[in-house]
C-alpha cells in the first residue's frame, strides 16, 4: 500500500509546476547576453590601477556576433581594436576567452586566455577562473578570476588576480546604445 501511495504522489508531482523544467542560471545569463546582440555600449572605469592604459580612453563593447554556442564581443579601447571577448556555451557551464589580434588580423602572441565557469553560476553573475592554458601562457595570471555581472541596466567586466592587489572593473551602461564601431582587427564585414 505504501508503494502504491508513493507512486501516485510521485506521478502527481511530476505533472505539477514543481517538476517543470526551468532554465539553469547559466542558460538565463546566456539568453540575456544574447538579447544584446547587435548593440554597442560605452563604459566607465569602476576600478583600475592609476597608471592603467584604459584611463582617459573611450571604452566600447559591441555584441557583434551571436550563435547558439558562441557570442563574440569586441571591446575597443580608444583606437585599439585588438580585443574580443569570446563566450562559449558549454551546456551547463560557460567559458570566456580573450582573443587578441594585431592590426593585420593575425593573433597576438598573448591571446586565447581565460577560463570556464566551475558551475552554473547565477543568472546575473558568471565566474571564470583562469584555466591551464592561461597559466601556461601567462604564469602570473594563474590566479586570475574574471566575472561578468549582467543586469537589465548594466554589464560589468571584472578581473581580480588573487593574492595581489590587482583589480580591474568596467561598467557598461545598457540603457543607452552608442554608434556601432568599425570591425575589430582581423574581422571582415
Amino acid at each position: 500500500m505504501r508503494f502504491y501511495t508513493l507512486s501516485i504522489l510521485i506521478s502527481c508531482l511530476s505533472n505539477s509546476a514543481f517538476a517543470q523544467q526551468t532554465d539553469s542560471p547559466s542558460e538565463i545569463f546566456w539568453n540575456q547576453l544574447s538579447s544584446l546582440c547587435g548593440n554597442a555600449y560605452s563604459a566607465e572605469i569602476i576600478a583600475a590601477p592609476e597608471n592603467d592604459s584604459f584611463r582617459g580612453q573611450e571604452l566600447i563593447m559591441h555584441v557583434r556576433s551571436c550563435s547558439d554556442d558562441v557570442i563574440r564581443i569586441p571591446f575597443f579601447v580608444g583606437e585599439d581594436r585588438s580585443r574580443t571577448w569570446v563566450f562559449t556555451n558549454l551546456g551547463s557551464r560557460l567559458s570566456l576567452k580573450h582573443d587578441h589580434r594585431l592590426e593585420d588580423g593575425s593573433e597576438d602572441e598573448v591571446t586565447q586566455y581565460g577560463g570556464t565557469s566551475p558551475n552554473t553560476g547565477l543568472s546575473n553573475i558568471q565566474f571564470f577562473p583562469a584555466d591551464i592554458e592561461t597559466a601556461e601562457l601567462i604564469p602570473a595570471a594563474a590566479s586570475n578570476v574574471w566575472w561578468i555581472e549582467l543586469e537589465d541596466e548594466y554589464f560589468t567586466y571584472n578581473l581580480r588576480r588573487l593574492g595581489t592587489n590587482r583589480y580591474f572593473s568596467i561598467k557598461f551602461d545598457l540603457t543607452k546604445t552608442v554608434d556601432t564601431p568599425m570591425a575589430p582587427w582581423g574581422w571582415v564585414d
